[in-house]
């Protein structure tokens, strides 16, 4: 699998951003600008990946995306691990259920500052532990938008 650039997305139209996890998969949209990334929903895994994918292809053409970024989750030392070998098998049935422009962008310490974020705006536990992917996904999607914008 060739590693997959910003630089190669459409150049316009609203991005989704996945975390991708072994239970859940967080994510969000960017607005059609792409200057905002906004939490969307989390996706509950199961044993089959197919009602996952269909969720998250109905809400791209829902939002009209043009592409996604995917969180890959590196080692703190840059490094991959198992992690990222589960995302690239993410990616790959990403893109045999539909081929579509993709990316990756680094999501080290993204749930970490997610969560600093709900604590700072006082949620409560149980409402951070429901909300954490989609938040972690906006946070990666701002940072590709954010990349994007400043490679302009």
């Amino acid at each position: 699998m060739p590693e997959l650039n910003l630089l190669n997305l459409p150049k316009s139209g609203p991005l989704l951003g996945l975390d991708p996890g072994s239970k859940t998969v967080g994510i969000a949209v960017s607005d059609g600008l792409r200057m905002i990334a906004t939490p969307v929903e989390v996706i509950p895994r199961g044993r089959k990946l197919k009602p996952v994918l269909d969720r998250l292809f109905e809400i791209f053409d829902e939002r009209s995306c043009a592409g996604l970024v995917i969180g890959l989750p590196l080692n703190l030392d840059g490094s991959a691990g198992p992690r990222v070998q589960a995302t690239k098998a993410l990616v790959f049935n990403i893109l045999k259920h539909r081929d579509v422009p993709l990316a990756f962008q680094d999501e080290r310490l993204s749930s970490a500052e997610a969560e600093r974020v709900m604590i700072a705006a006082d949620l409560s536990r149980a409402r951070r532990a429901e909300a954490i992917d989609a938040s972690a996904a906006a946070i990666i999607l701002q940072t590709a938008l954010d990349r994007l914008a400043n490679s302009n």
